[in-house]
């Protein structure tokens, strides 16, 4: 099959770096550092600050905005009485503060969409968000973007990455769907009167400030029992997975980074599969699943935005809510919403589900048949519509931990049934890309069809990114000939 691969990739910059918090974890270190600082004179301090902002104040936009976020952290700890200038305020953030460069260890796992903002475009042109896992320092995976557009000659040209990047910034009172915590405390077993009093007092979509007082009134003047505290740390986990952020506007969106936020992704948000979704009323909504790690357990949840500006993350529920490689079809079949999944890390699975946010029994669809996919199988990414069916790319694992990336076609109206699969592998590693920080492994998160074209960005050794265009008539016909 005639595969086209476009003449650049995408490697990791050590040189893009976000500003984090460095905060050391012992209250006497800490109280120590913010002494050693009042100690200085005022011109101690206003030559330290100068030095600082003269060599690092060129790499960030709003570094000072940071330092203040990071001092107002440890502010508590300043002695009570203590009035601080604006430039020592300044300092001690600094000493809080620390650079992170988030995909100096790899830029793979890509995923594309196509763009909300289509103007300015030639006849036959598409613009295109595409979404990159990023692993710095500890192998800590954030989310970044790269834009660009696939013009007439079916050429791809990338938009130039902008410096200085950028976290978002959390919104303070977010939105809630009701379905969750119901799921979560049912799944618990923490459902009681008290429980179900709680909730039915707020609407399906509540905001957490609605959560606190319904909270507040449930109680009265009473003490919580056990029971009862087990529940409000439920739903203080749940407030904690379930948030949102929202970025600069001026910011392209080369510069958003999506990092880790909550306990449950705080060593990584991975491998998110992002899709443009139809609803019934024809209406678009990005969603991505992604799948977060704390560094001992994984689980999958959901990303939503209109705009790549501001984003939900919803935690998933649900038995069917398990390992990774969860991924949402872009509309609903019937009125059912529909979700393949690696439910079992190595066989492929559909779930279909009235709730986008539970999913329960998963129904086998794959397993492993070709020896290149001997020891598991999974999906590489949303199902793609075509007039001839669901065309679903996949990766199975051979021999030697090696990588392949397969494909599939599954009935529109009823994706249980299988058309036909690829036998041999559409993409594979060759010898000249084995090395890399993980060998001999080839992966997508998605793709796209544009005029009769896939487009298929994917990551070589979880390290580099490049794009594929393959002509999808070509590849539906030896799907059916399979």
């Amino acid at each position: 099959m005639n595969v086209a691969t476009c003449d650049f990739t995408l490697e990791p910059d050590c040189g893009r770096v976000l500003l984090r918090p460095f905060v050391q974890v012992d209250l006497e270190h800490v109280t120590g550092i913010i002494s050693r600082t009042l100690a200085l004179t005022d011109q101690e301090t206003d030559s330290q600050l100068a030095a600082i902002l003269h060599e690092f104040g060129g790499r960030h936009r709003n570094i000072e905005k940071t330092w203040l976020r990071q001092f107002k952290s440890v502010e508590p700890y300043v002695f009570p009485n203590e009035k601080l200038s604006s430039n020592r305020r300044l300092l001690i953030g600094a000493l809080f503060t620390g650079e992170y460069a988030f995909e100096g260890a790899a830029l793979f796992n890509p995923s594309i969409v196509p763009h909300p903002d289509q103007t300015g475009l030639g006849d036959n042109e598409l613009r295109f968000v595409m979404s990159l896992r990023a692993t710095g320092e500890g192998h800590i995976s954030s989310i970044e973007f790269r834009t660009g557009v696939i013009r007439q000659d079916f050429s791809v040209q990338l938009d130039t990455v902008q410096p200085f990047a950028e976290e978002a910034e959390l919104i303070e009172n977010p939105t809630f769907p009701k379905s969750i915590f119901e799921a979560e405390l049912r799944d618990a077993g923490l459902e009681n009167e008290w429980s179900k009093a709680l909730l039915a007092s707020l609407p399906e979509i509540f905001a957490l400030q609605e959560l606190i007082k319904a909270v507040e009134t449930a109680f009265g003047s009473n003490e919580p029992g056990s029971e009862i505290n087990e529940i409000l740390a439920c739903l203080r986990a749940l407030v904690r997975s379930n948030y949102e952020t929202r970025f600069d506007p001026s910011l392209s969106i080369s510069q958003r980074i999506v990092f880790p936020v909550s306990p449950g992704e705080s060593s990584g948000i991975e491998d998110a599969r992002f899709v443009r979704f139809t609803g019934l009323s024809g209406a678009s909504v990005y969603y991505a699943t992604y799948t977060a790690f704390n560094g001992r357990k994984i689980l999958p949840q959901l990303i939503e935005t209109d705009d790549f500006l501001h984003f939900r993350f919803r935690t998933l529920q649900g038995t069917g809510a398990q390992n990774k490689g969860m991924a949402l079809f872009p509309r609903r079949i019937g009125k059912s919403y529909a979700m393949l999944s690696r439910f079992d890390d190595e066989n492929l699975f559909l779930l279909s589900s009235d709730d986008l946010y539970f999913w329960s029994g998963p129904r086998p669809l794959l397993q492993p048949k070709y020896f290149w996919e001997s020891i598991k199988i999974g999906n590489c990414g949303s199902p793609i519509e075509t007039d001839e069916g669901w065309l679903v790319l996949t990766h199975g694992v051979g021999p030697m931990r090696k990588y392949s990336l397969g494909a599939v076609l599954l009935d529109l109206d009823d994706p249980s049934k299988i058309i036909g699969r690829l036998s041999s592998p559409l993409i594979q590693t060759g010898t000249d890309d084995w090395s890399g920080y993980v060998p001999s492994v080839i992966y997508t998160c998605g793709g796209l069809v544009h005029r009769g074209r896939l487009l298929l960005p994917y990551a070589k050794n979880d390290r580099v990114t490049t794009i594929a265009t393959i002509e999808i008539a070509r590849v539906l016909s030896a799907i059916k000939r399979e």
